[in-house]
């Protein structure tokens, strides 16, 4: 089966790479990699290349790395030349040309970090889990010109448990996204797919992340606010002030059998430091990090620090 379809893969970071490299595993004949430019990375700010590329680099296979797409003739002709049956777009980062979706017989095969339509946008995972979703998943769709807003052809779900943040939920939504699109793949070829619209009606959106969604707002419950720390992760986390500097949760559970705490005060109730949200809910903090030190379990924090019941973090609003 694979044999007889030529692919075009486009795509960037770690989650698109376990759907390229089983693409290779099982002979599909990836006759282009396209991926962003290698960006200036760490201290020393020297170039580095994208996960997708490394992979592709390992993988002997022919790389572009153009600055721009759209108007981009040598891109267009290589692209056109190769005659590509698909291209499969795996979290690329840029807006597809009409002339690049119009391309492929059997078109631009995108593979989306959820269950669309909701979740549309670029930070699908973190958002999931932020909005307190249990259940997610993976979707192929055919790209359009609109925003992760072309025809379904399949879906996977995938459980979000209580202890995932971000960073654990990924992989496991890669992996399974990367046997979606095999299974995509097949189901074009042999006709055995009905592209199916999106309901508008039910779309949300997943823009990407600012600072300010790491900023805790302590008019929220505890639980809203656990799911924010845990989707946020590793920026922009969650934060707040504390004796003018700032302050990262970097690990807590919800509290719900505790004494009211007051939103955005401390408290301590047998050995376990509170932090006080919006309608008397509460958050076990573990791990914090207070502006210019380094992260501490809780313990040492209050050993440190010595929080008073009457000091205010943040603003409360």
């Amino acid at each position: 089966m694979s044999q007889s379809l030529t692919l075009v893969f486009c795509g960037t970071p770690d989650f698109a790479v376990p759907t390229l490299e089983t693409l290779i595993r099982l002979g599909f004949p990836v006759r282009l990699v396209v991926t962003q430019p290698d960006k200036p990375s760490g201290r020393g700010l020297a170039l580095a290349s994208s996960p997708v590329k490394q992979s592709a680099l390992t993988l002997a296979l022919p790389i572009m790395q153009p600055e721009s797409i759209k108007n981009n003739d040598e891109f267009r002709a290589q692209l056109t030349a190769l005659r590509p049956d698909a291209i499969v777009v795996v979290g690329y980062g840029r807006i597809l040309p009409q002339w690049m979706i119009a391309l492929p017989r059997l078109g631009n095969i995108n593979l989306h970090a959820s269950l669309l339509p909701k979740y549309r946008g670029a930070a699908p995972i973190q958002w999931a889990i932020a909005m307190g979703e249990t259940i997610t998943g993976v979707t192929t769709m055919r790209i359009n010109a609109g925003l992760d807003t072309g025809d379904i052809l399949l879906q996977s779900e995938e459980r979000i448990n209580q202890e995932d943040t971000a960073p654990t939920l990924a992989p496991r939504l890669a992996q399974t996204g990367a046997e979606l699109m095999i299974a995509t793949l097949a189901g074009l070829k042999n006709g055995t797919i009905t592209p199916r619209p999106q309901d508008d009606t039910q779309a949300t959106l997943a823009p990407i992340l600012t600072r300010e969604d790491g900023l805790i707002n302590f008019s929220r419950t505890a639980v809203d606010t656990w799911n924010r720390l845990r989707g946020f992760q590793p920026w922009p986390g969650a934060f707040t002030t504390f004796r003018g500097k700032t302050l990262h949760l970097h690990a807590a559970v919800p509290a719900p059998e505790v004494a009211v705490v007051a939103p955005a005060h401390f408290a301590m109730e047998n050995g376990r430091l509170l932090l006080g949200f919006a309608h008397s809910t509460a958050l076990e903090v573990k791990e914090l990090q207070l502006e210019g030190k380094q992260q501490m379990s809780a313990r040492d924090f209050v050993n440190g620090y010595r929080p008073r019941n009457e000091e205010a973090l943040g603003t409360t609003r």
